[in-house]
């Protein structure tokens, strides 16, 4: 399947917030709700003790992502690590939330922050979760670049990919939307104006969700963007999502100077 750069609604800038925020809500909703990134759990660590970064800039972070369960997993596992979110349009009431419940662990840029040209007082090791195919070609390479440009690791993680199946599995998504609204938070009463006094919110999750999938990278096209960024060791692979089997593709990169295996 040819990849296609169409157009997220939810990513335009004629898109109202209410209906922007609506869909990073939902988003995180589901990923916390299925867990399915707890697995890439002891592939982030590794990398994270390999370059020895213990301050995660998370990029592209919409409602927050998988951090508020994810980083007490890593806590368990041993590996403290203080997280940053940080988004082209940040959603500060979903951050906020996320800083409360965690007790500061997970903190916040409340300004915009571009994945291609991250401010350089804005350290850590770099992560982008179901964000890295909102790049086109040439911003997913910047992106990389100027990670290598700063010295940074960075590990992309997307759920799913790009597939007929895929697609299939996404065709639901305006029942989900109508049945999960009411208990995602924070809570919002423009999300349930957009969903259930003006449905709009399910139509677009549904062609947000379709333009995903066909955005979606797919490991070859990965490796291509690596491309002469030979100072740095990338890994590229996938892992087995739990509970939930669905494959997770990575793209984790390191200097080199960390011997992060290459695969």
């Amino acid at each position: 399947m040819i990849r296609r750069h169409w157009i997220e609604i939810s990513d335009e800038p004629w898109c109202p917030q209410g209906i922007r925020n609506a869909v990073t809500d939902y988003c995180r909703f589901v990923t916390e709700l299925s867990g399915i990134y707890h697995a890439i759990a002891p592939l982030l660590i590794d990398a994270l003790d390999r370059t020895g970064g213990r301050f995660v800039l998370d990029l592209g972070s919409g409602g927050g992502g998988p951090w508020l369960q994810l980083q007490p997993l890593l806590h368990k596992m041993g590996m403290e690590v203080t997280v940053c979110l940080s988004d082209h349009n940040p959603d500060v009431v979903a951050f906020e939330r996320a800083r409360r419940l965690s007790r500061h662990a997970i903190v916040y840029h409340a300004e915009s922050v571009d994945a291609t040209h991250v401010p350089s007082g804005l350290p850590g090791f770099r992560t982008m979760f179901s964000a890295f195919h909102h790049l086109d070609l040439g911003q997913a390479r910047a992106a990389l670049a100027d990670a290598v440009a700063h010295g940074e690791g960075i590990a992309v993680f997307e759920m799913g990919g790009r597939s007929v199946l895929m697609l299939l599995a996404v065709l639901p998504v305006p029942v989900r939307v109508l049945l999960s609204v009411p208990f995602i938070r924070p809570f919002r009463w423009s999300t349930l104006l957009w969903t259930y006094l003006v449905p709009v919110l399910p139509i677009v999750l549904l062609l947000d969700s379709i333009v995903s999938v066909l955005r979606m990278y797919d490991a070859e096209e990965l490796r291509g963007l690596t491309t002469g960024l030979d100072n740095y060791r990338w890994s590229i692979g996938t892992v087995g999502g739990k509970p939930i089997p669905v494959p997770i593709l990575y793209l984790v990169g390191v200097p080199a100077k960390s011997h992060f295996a290459s695969e």
